[in-house]
């Protein structure tokens, strides 16, 4: 049974950071692509960013130089280290684990707001 436990969300005032984590099993986390999308509402869920299995990244244009994506294969993680948060930040953010299969967490708030 695949499970991607997304936590770290919450709410936080404009220009502070939040470190979102997401712990996986039941896949071989090694070899999957690990990203982080999210869904505004009203908007469509959307990719904010991915790490291969060879920990090459990829940044939505929106986050590039605020947000580091990460992974930790000895504990199955991937981290979201978002800084200088801004109110168009907020959002349900979702954990993705993708190799063939493609797979979801349940989803994490996040809130940007004074």
């Amino acid at each position: 049974q695949v499970q991607l436990v997304e936590s770290g969300g919450g709410l936080v005032q404009p220009g502070g950071s939040l470190r979102l984590s997401c712990a996986a099993s039941g896949i071989n986390f090694s070899t999957y692509t690990m990203g982080w999308y999210r869904q505004a509402p009203g908007k469509q869920r959307e990719s904010v960013a991915l790490i291969t299995s060879g920990s090459s990244t990829m940044y939505v244009d929106s986050v590039k130089g605020r947000f580091t994506i990460s992974r930790d294969n000895a504990k199955n993680t991937v981290y979201l280290q978002m800084n200088s948060l801004k109110p168009e930040d907020t959002a349900v953010y979702y954990c993705n684990a993708r190799f063939g299969n493609n797979y979801w967490g349940q989803g994490t708030q996040v809130t940007v707001s004074s």
